[in-house]
């Protein structure tokens, strides 16, 4: 008999995105003891997860509304779905490249006052030559995260004639496929910030790039610099930033995070965070998590985690499949290995990887295992969740 499947949504996720899951799987909203939870905004920081709770879904890309590390002690998969709103930042960037090079702000501004006027066409012919901009075509932009938006991004600037530089020192071999061969590779940040009339930034917000754009970086930039943020607040120094708008060596800066700052801070665009703000983005948004849900719960596979790393074997055809999630810790490998040996379970095959302190191992068995075993298995130090799937279930 088929396991039903219980999913927590919360927020609104469109149907559309969840049609294709299985018949098996309950959507609501009331789940006591859901399998998996699904969100996109809702702060779940002073949430309590039920021992059931086994994957949360963001349908988004930024996570800091999820209790990662205690997520992790409770062997609770968190997965979001990067590159899904990719799109729709890239066209957001375009509007802010036009809006910074041709000071279209400024003059719809401009045009607004000038409701309930005589003669306004008049005006605007006389007042249009105050907001005289530049062409994005032979102009050099310098592409800071070169991933999925940051990728389409440079691909865009490539086709509108510009000159793109791009800085990306976690490039994969994948993201690297995807990008035009024109774009000029650099090492070096400053060498962007030095060289470019406008940058683009494209990376994650972590701890580690915490005002990745700095007082330091900023007196490298070109005078009359652009600066585009559709990425996260907090990779800006905003004290530094003022203080180079101050003196000219940034022109305007565009983000899509308004704060107090930024609204007070002069040459500075606030867009309400509208870079996923698309149906379509949050439809491929919640349709990435919800198929990473289904191939987690029904086969073990882990895709585009934040806490474990990504692990793969594939549909489950063997007998049973084991899946233990623990710390990364010395010799955990091979104590489930010698525990299965010892009772005489084969091991068809098995895939193992590490995330930080969080390690995930797949094993998939000839045989069959009983509860009892299980039990025993999931008292290992450092397990903190053990799952067995079979086809059936």
């Amino acid at each position: 008999m088929t396991k039903q499947r219980n999913i927590q949504i919360l927020n609104n996720i469109d149907p559309k995105a969840l049609k294709d899951l299985p018949k098996h799987f309950n959507m609501g909203q009331n789940f006591d003891q859901p399998d998996a939870i699904l969100v996109r905004s809702a702060k779940l920081h002073d949430a309590t997860f039920d021992k059931n709770v086994k994957y949360i879904g963001r349908a988004g890309a930024g996570t800091n509304n999820i209790p990662i590390d205690r997520c992790s002690e409770q062997g609770i998969v968190v997965c979001n779905a990067p590159g899904a709103n990719a799109n729709g930042v890239k066209e957001l960037v375009l509007m802010a490249l036009v809006m910074a090079s041709r000071n279209v702000f400024q003059a719809l501004q401009w045009t607004e006052s000038l409701r309930g006027q005589d003669q306004i066409t008049e005006k605007v012919e006389q007042g249009k030559k105050q907001f005289v901009g530049h062409e994005l075509q032979n102009k050099k932009i310098g592409v800071v995260g070169l991933g999925s938006v940051g990728g389409r991004i440079a691909n865009m600037c490539v086709d509108f004639g510009m000159t793109v530089y791009g800085y990306d020192p976690y490039v994969t071999l994948r993201s690297a496929w995807g990008v035009n061969s024109q774009v000029i590779y650099s090492d070096d940040v400053e060498t962007l910030f030095r060289e470019c009339d406008f940058i683009s930034l494209n990376i994650p917000y972590t701890e580690e790039n915490h005002h990745f754009v700095n007082e330091n970086l900023l007196m490298h930039a070109k005078p009359g610099l652009k600066l585009i943020n559709m990425a996260r607040d907090g990779l800006v120094d905003l004290q530094a930033l003022k203080t180079a708008i101050e003196d000219g060596r940034v022109a305007t800066y565009v983000v899509d995070f308004p704060e107090e700052a930024t609204l007070n801070m002069p040459n500075t665009i606030n867009i309400p965070h509208l870079g996923a703000s698309t149906p379509e983005s949050q439809i491929n948004a919640a349709k990435m998590v919800a198929n990473q849900l289904e191939d987690y719960l029904e086969n073990g596979n882990i895709t585009n985690s934040v806490n474990y790393p990504d692990v793969h074997l594939g549909k489950l055809k063997a007998k049973a499949r084991i899946t233990v999630n623990h710390r990364n810790i010395p010799n955990m490998l091979g104590q489930l290995v010698d525990f299965l040996r010892d009772r005489d379970i084969n091991i068809a095959t098995l895939a193992n990887n590490h995330r930080g302190d969080w390690a995930y191992t797949m094993i998939d068995i000839d045989s069959d295992i009983d509860r009892e075993t299980l039990e025993i298995l999931e008292q290992v130090e450092g397990v903190v969740r053990l799952r067995l799937l079979r086809p059936q279930d």
